[in-house]
């Protein structure tokens, strides 16, 4: 089992990286770090930073939404990153959300699962340059010939050469979304996992490779797991709490939801319900209080030291299965992260 860690820009007029947790966590042999976007800094220019900063640890983007760019600027910009990075790049693609797609990015949602197939699609056939690229699709059609067209548009093939072994991730937690990345992707960035459902991730990933004739090995669970070092465990559980109730009860509509999906099909479909609706109602203290300690403790790596180490003794027993590939820490500390490395690497 590998280790990653998520970064994020330190928040305020004058945003800043996180780049001494990097260091740190290249230092200890972590595999990989992730930086994701919503609406506010992108994930492309801290990866860039972070792969210019290092020498030996990958970096990926979790995820680039893929309605802020087209499915060829995408592949520009990883093979870019791999050339500059000696091929450390990660690629993470995903449709992201509604209110975000709609919202931020003035762009109809639309059938998220057609688009990210025909954009993965898209790269591998410009990564793979076996000639110049033609696409035509629902959602993308390549050269454009519709409205407002010259029709001086022709097919090109990419200047440089990029390497078709780049991985693919997606950022899944539907099943419809966990069995495409298992039928066309490298890894998966599920936002949250427990070792003790982690069938509620694998079997629609299993479906999905059965399709294209594919297996796990060689394909990456990587969920994301926080991490709360403290002696406190009560106090480290519920400092977890309100981000897990933001996307349980906040995260979309009433009824369109799908962390809220999610967490019903991990074992809480009520505590889901109830979280839901005082965050709606706008309380969140209350919202955040209806999340199960055992959920926490599941999904999460929670209180004292020796409590971390012999929880990510359950994660190694689930990937020694063959199932999860990294865990990769959200919100670690330099001394979070020693302890994870002295259990697992």
């Amino acid at each position: 089992m590998k280790l990653g860690i998520t970064i994020g820009m330190i928040r305020g007029a004058r945003p800043q990286l996180e780049i001494d947790l990097v260091l740190e966590a290249e230092r200890l042999g972590f595999d990989a770090v992730w930086c994701g976007e919503s609406y506010g800094t992108d994930a492309v220019t801290p990866i860039a930073w972070v792969l210019a900063r290092t020498s030996r640890i990958k970096a990926g983007t979790g995820i680039m939404q893929m309605p802020a760019r087209t499915p060829t600027c995408a592949a520009m910009t990883a093979m870019t990153l791999q050339a500059l990075s000696g091929n450390r790049f990660l690629c993470g693609i995903g449709p992201s959300g509604p209110q975000v797609v709609e919202g931020w990015h003035g762009q109809p949602n639309g059938k998220p699962l057609g688009r990210t197939r025909e954009y993965v699609e898209i790269i591998r056939a410009i990564l793979a340059r076996e000639k110049p690229l033609e696409h035509e699709g629902e959602h993308y059609q390549i050269p454009y010939k519709g409205p407002g067209a010259t029709g001086l548009g022709k097919p090109l093939r990419s200047i440089i050469h990029g390497d078709p072994s780049l991985p693919i991730y997606t950022a899944s937690i539907t099943p419809g979304g966990m069995r495409l990345s298992g039928e066309i992707a490298e890894g998966n960035l599920p936002i949250f996992m427990s070792p003790e459902a982690a069938d509620a991730v694998v079997g629609p990933t299993l479906e999905g490779m059965a399709k294209s004739g594919r297996s796990l090995q060689g394909y990456d669970i990587a969920p994301y797991t926080k991490i709360r070092l403290g002696d406190d465990l009560q106090a480290c559980r519920d400092a977890v709490k309100p981000e897990l109730a933001l996307y349980i009860g906040g995260m979309g509509a009433r009824g369109k939801n799908f962390y809220n999906d999610y967490c019903k099909r991990l074992g809480y479909p009520d505590a889901a319900v109830k979280v839901q609706d005082a965050f709606l109602d706008g309380r969140k203290a209350e919202a955040a209080a209806a999340v199960p300690d055992k959920l926490v403790d599941e999904i999460a790596l929670v209180g004292p030291a020796d409590r971390i180490r012999g929880r990510l003794q359950d994660w190694k027993a689930v990937a020694k299965e063959g199932t999860v590939g990294t865990v990769v820490l959200t919100g670690a500390t330099p001394e979070a992260l020693r302890v994870a490395a002295e259990a697992v690497l």
